[in-house]
C-alpha cells in the first residue's frame, strides 16, 4: 500500500454550550493511503460533518493531530491551511455549491484559473465530457437538473487533480437512480486518478462501496474497518 496521505491521531472536539462543555468527537484516529476510500456514517448529530471538517483543515480539533499530504494542519495558520487545501483537496457537497452566474464550463474552470493553469478551458471541457455533460457546457446551474449539477460539482472537484476528495452527502439531494449514477462516477474517477475518497453519507449502499467504514455514535467510533 502506498504512503499515508491522511492521518488523524486522537482527535477530540469540545465546544461550550449552555449546559457546559459539549463533546462532539472523542479520541478518533484513522489513517488512509493514496487511492483509499473511507465512508463516515452515523445518525444526525453523531459528529460526521465535524470530523470531515477537521480532516480537511476547515476547523481545528480541541486536541489531537491531523496530517494531510505531509502537512501537520495544527501547526499552520488559516492562510497556510487554505493553501494546503487548494493544492491537495477537492470538495463535493450535498448542495452542489455552484456559482449561479457562471455556466458549467466556467464553474469547472474557476479553480484551474485561480491556479493560473493556461489549459483551464481544455481541462474543464474534458472533465465535463467525462461526466457526460459535453453538450451542456454553456448551461447555467438553473438550467441543469440536480444530477447534472452534481456532475458539474464532481468535475470541478477533480479538476485540480486533488490527492483527497471530501464529499458530504454527495447523493443526499438526488433520487435513487441519479444517486447511483453519481456514485459510479465518483468511484470511477477515484480509480482513474488514484484520489483518496472520504465520504460522509447516510446511504449504506454508497458506504459499502468504500474500502473502509467508520461509524460514529455520539462522537465515538463504534465501528471501524472494511466496509464490505
Amino acid at each position: 500500500m502506498s504512503a499515508s496521505i491522511l492521518i488523524a491521531r486522537h482527535l477530540n472536539k469540545v465546544v461550550p454550550s449552555a449546559e457546559g462543555e459539549l463533546h462532539i468527537l472523542s479520541d478518533l484516529s484513522l489513517e488512509l493511503a493514496k487511492g483509499d476510500s473511507l465512508a463516515i456514517v452515523g445518525t444526525s448529530g453523531s459528529g460526521k460533518s465535524t470530523l470531515l471538517g477537521l480532516l480537511a483543515g476547515l476547523d481545528l480539533p480541541s486536541a489531537g493531530e491531523v496530517q494531510l499530504a505531509g502537512h501537520s494542519l495544527g501547526m499552520l495558520n488559516e492562510d497556510q491551511r487554505a493553501r494546503v487545501r487548494a493544492e491537495h483537496v477537492g470538495f463535493v457537497f450535498q448542495s452542489f455549491q455552484l456559482l449561479d452566474s457562471l455556466d458549467a464550463l466556467e464553474n469547472v474552470m474557476l479553480p484551474l484559473e485561480l491556479e493560473g493553469r493556461r489549459d483551464a478551458a481544455q481541462r474543464a471541457r474534458q472533465l465535463l465530457e467525462r461526466v457526460g455533460l459535453g453538450t451542456r457546457l454553456h448551461h447555467y446551474p438553473r438550467q441543469l437538473s440536480g444530477g447534472e449539477q452534481q456532475r458539474v460539482a464532481l468535475a470541478r472537484a477533480f479538476a485540480a487533480e486533488p490527492d483527497v476528495l471530501f464529499a458530504d452527502e454527495p447523493t443526499g439531494n438526488l433520487d435513487s437512480h441519479t444517486g447511483a449514477h453519481i456514485s459510479d462516477l465518483l468511484f470511477e474517477l477515484n480509480r482513474e486518478r488514484g484520489t483518496t475518497l472520504v465520504l460522509v453519507t447516510h446511504d449504506e449502499r454508497l458506504a459499502r462501496r468504500c474500502r473502509h467504514l467508520l461509524r460514529l455514535e455520539g462522537g465515538h467510533r463504534v465501528d471501524n474497518g472494511p466496509a464490505a
